[in-house]
């Protein structure tokens, strides 16, 4: 998808915790999704409180732990991981909130499955 910033290649498990430069362990993100991560592997569930695992977008189904709501505006986490993920990365942020309803009006929003 044309997200209209700069895209990085990420380490879904970071070098300074073990994690290697292989396919396996990149994905591509957007610069700042990667700077909000940080070396997090994990983060605090507001719902249950408990620190859990980050989504990790190789082995698990964006489906199974996110929806959409508001006709694609605004990003919900249904799992502990996706609650914690959606918050670590500031996933309904201003920013992209805004780029989201843009989106939308040229068919891009929300993404298809």
């Amino acid at each position: 998808m044309a997200v209209g910033i700069p895209m990085v290649v990420e380490h879904i498990v970071p070098l300074v915790r073990g994690g290697a430069s292989t396919m396996d362990n990149l994905c591509l993100s957007c610069y700042r999704c990667n700077e909000f991560k940080g070396p997090r592997q994990e983060a605090l569930d507001a719902v249950t409180g408990r620190m859990v695992p980050l989504f990790h977008p190789r082995r698990q189904h964006w489906a199974e732990h996110f929806s959409w709501e508001d006709d694609g505006v605004m990003l919900r986490g249904v799992t502990p991981s996706g609650r914690a993920t959606l918050a670590v990365l500031r996933l309904n942020n201003p920013w992209l909130v805004q780029a989201r309803r843009i989106w939308i009006l040229v068919g891009l929003q929300p993404p298809l499955e």
